[in-house]
């Protein structure tokens, strides 16, 4: 049982050694390195949406761990960007405002949070969720082409208003909470209601 209830920590913890790896095998330039980034970030985002199912199934889904599985995600896709800069360094290049924009977005919802409640962000929005799914379809458009238009386009609105929501989520609630799944629910809380989660998702 005891190694049962470490599955998901061990999903998580395997997403900083996938992201690791891929910036090693961008930067010796091995072959096939498109197809084994991919593979890998593929592996990495099955370990991030399957480590909270597991974790939820067997009732261990602590805020602890949600926070845990937040800062690994960040650490994880900056490694999978640093190893697609170091294969791409044009398209980044090209994109710059794009870029730091969203990178100061993605930044200024974690110094709102911090400010407010001194942890991390762990709201694991459906928003952030559908974010995610874009990132990852741009990124292997990227690693694939070296280069993404209308895609990168859709993924960097889509992941400014996501950011922004969350901003807006952090500043509505009273106390800090992990799995709120919309700004609409954040509301919820603040008037002491109780949300519906799902238990497959934000349970």
């Amino acid at each position: 049982m005891f190694m049962k209830h470490q599955i998901p920590k061990a999903l998580i913890f395997s997403r900083l050694i996938i992201g690791f790896a891929i910036i090693a095998f961008s930067c010796f330039h091995i072959d096939n390195y498109e197809i084994i980034a991919i593979t890998l970030l593929t592996i990495g985002l099955l370990t991030d949406i399957f480590d909270g199912i597991i974790a939820r199934q067997l009732n261990i889904s602590t805020q602890k761990l949600r926070r845990l599985d937040s800062t690994v995600d960040q650490v994880f896709f900056v490694s999978v960007a640093v190893a697609t800069y170091i294969q791409c360094p044009d398209f980044f290049t090209d994109n710059a405002l794009k870029l730091t924009i969203l990178i100061g977005a993605e930044a200024l919802t974690y110094i709102v949070c911090f400010f407010k409640f001194r942890k991390e962000i762990a709201t694991h929005s459906i928003g952030a969720k559908v974010w995610t799914l874009l990132l990852f379809a741009t990124l292997i458009q990227i690693i694939m082409q070296c280069q993404s238009t209308v895609l990168f386009d859709i993924c960097f609105w889509v992941g400014l208003l996501t950011r922004l929501e969350i901003i807006a989520i952090i500043l509505t609630l009273k106390n800090w909470a992990t799995d709120v799944p919309s700004f609409y629910h954040s509301l919820q809380l603040r008037q002491g209601k109780d949300i519906k989660r799902h238990k497959m998702f934000n349970g």
